[in-house]
């Protein structure tokens, strides 16, 4: 569903013809992370309570004593969780086979990255057993082959705990001691963007301000500081005029990784085209109590390509799914994308105003004349270059004739609720007395008028 932002936008900064020409808008991908994360994903209950008649039955192991290897490994797990907390980089990489000398280097720089986060909280849990053949024959017949949940909370940044999946390969040595071998035997298998956190790349630098935390290469500070200025701006718009306010805060990842997250910029549209992208936080994961997750807020991450383009107005943009994450994932487009585009053009500290007037006017004659509805999910990103200024009209509608506090309630409800056009409809209907058809004839009458 990539955009190729190329639509009409308000006149502003010499800045965003170019800007206007390269956006990709920033949900895209995270709106198609469920179906992915869901086909993907492992069964979530732990591994000592492995149901019966599974898929891929678990092959014969010599004489393990399940029990014992379980709460040894969570001893493990436990441990290495402790050492992030109280800063003891001895103890992180205490359980990593010695061998491994590529593997120590990795969860060295590992712990470097998550020190510099400052968690408030940090657990590890045993999930599946999972099962490959060819890593017990590389590693040994007491293979243990286990999908993590790592449970952490960014002191300042996450309002309650979320929730990411790695995987690890464990062996027990003669004397009876389970050891790390590999980091990476379960990385194809795992729900995508639920893991590849920005931790688990290179080296990063991590940034701070009030509400507000940047992520990016070792040694890239100018970069950092740009990036949190622009940041801590779009979180003031965005907490001045999301109705309600909003409390949350700004996570920005701009890394040189091409894949973090949920952000996938190896496809050639998003390589091209995308800016930015709001990844969802998961409060549960994929599988473990819903399909799709349970989300809690949304990380942004920077198109590696095309991070000099990025500007508070795309951070306020980018904000306000963050924002509106936690309501849920069944929105129509048009409000999701409509909304963070209408945040994005009120007036901002430290931006030029934009002519929203002029841009209201030519939305209407260059596409509502042309249009027979509001854009459909379905097709709204194949259309992007009429369906974004189509959403933010609609909203820009909205916001004048019921005001912030109903559009804000409208657009939690049909978040959560909308999962067909019968509950749209009717959830509009209760709050503004319209259908979206109905929206679609007011737009035109206001145009007409």
């Amino acid at each position: 569903m990539p955009d190729t932002g190329r639509h009409t936008a308000p006149p502003r900064s010499r800045h965003a013809a170019a800007r206007r020409r390269t956006r990709v808008w920033p949900l895209l991908l995270s709106l198609i992370l469920v179906v992915v994360a869901v086909a993907g994903g492992l069964a979530l209950h732990r591994s000592t309570e492995q149901a019966d008649g599974s898929d891929q039955a678990a092959p014969r192991t010599p004489d393990i004593d399940l029990a014992a290897r379980a709460a040894a490994v969570d001893q493990v797990l436990k441990k290495r969780a402790q050492a992030v907390l109280q800063s003891d980089q001895k103890a992180f990489v205490a359980d990593v086979d010695p061998g491994n000398k590529g593997l120590v280097a990795r969860q060295t720089t590992l712990y470097s990255n998550l020190r510099q986060f400052g968690f408030a909280r940090l657990a590890y849990q045993q999930l599946s057993q999972q099962y490959d053949d060819a890593i017990t024959r590389k590693y040994g017949p007491s293979t243990y082959l286990v999908a993590i949940a790592m449970t952490y909370q960014i002191r300042g940044i996450d309002t309650v705990p979320v929730r990411a999946m790695l995987g690890y390969t464990f062996t027990e040595t003669q004397t009876g001691r389970w050891l790390l071998v590999s980091d990476s035997d379960l990385d194809k298998r795992l729900p995508r963007g639920s893991h590849q956190e920005a931790w688990d790349t290179g080296e990063v630098l991590v940034k701070r301000a009030p509400r507000v935390l940047v992520v990016v290469e070792k040694g890239q500070d100018q970069l950092a500081t740009r990036l949190t200025g622009m940041a801590s701006g779009a979180v003031k718009a965005v907490t001045k005029s999301w109705p309600g306010g909003w409390n949350g805060s700004g996570v920005v990842i701009a890394l040189d990784d091409r894949i973090v997250r949920g952000a996938d910029y190896t496809v050639p549209k998003n390589a091209e085209d995308a800016i930015a992208m709001a990844t969802w936080v998961y409060r549960t994961l994929p599988g473990e109590v819903t399909g799709e997750g349970q989300r809690a807020d949304s990380y942004v991450v920077v198109n590696p390509r095309n991070r000099a383009k990025v500007d508070a107005r795309t951070l306020a943009h980018e904000f306000t799914h963050v924002a509106t994450a936690p309501y849920g994932a069944h929105a129509p487009r048009w409000m999701v994308e409509g909304a963070a585009t209408y945040v994005e053009y009120l007036p901002m500290d430290g931006a030029e105003d934009l002519a929203l007037g002029k841009f209201r006017q030519d939305v209407r004659t260059k596409y509502l004349a042309k249009a027979n509805s509001l854009p459909a999910d379905a097709v709204f990103f194949q259309h992007a270059d009429s369906s974004y200024p189509m959403a933010w009209l609609a909203v820009d509608y909205l916001f004048t004739r019921f005001g912030g506090t109903e559009v804000g309630t409208l657009y939690q409800e049909l978040a959560a609720l909308g999962s067909t056009q019968a509950e749209r409809d009717r959830i509009m209907l209760e709050h503004v007395g319209i259908t979206e058809a109905g929206l679609f004839q007011a737009l035109k009458a206001a145009a007409a008028a």
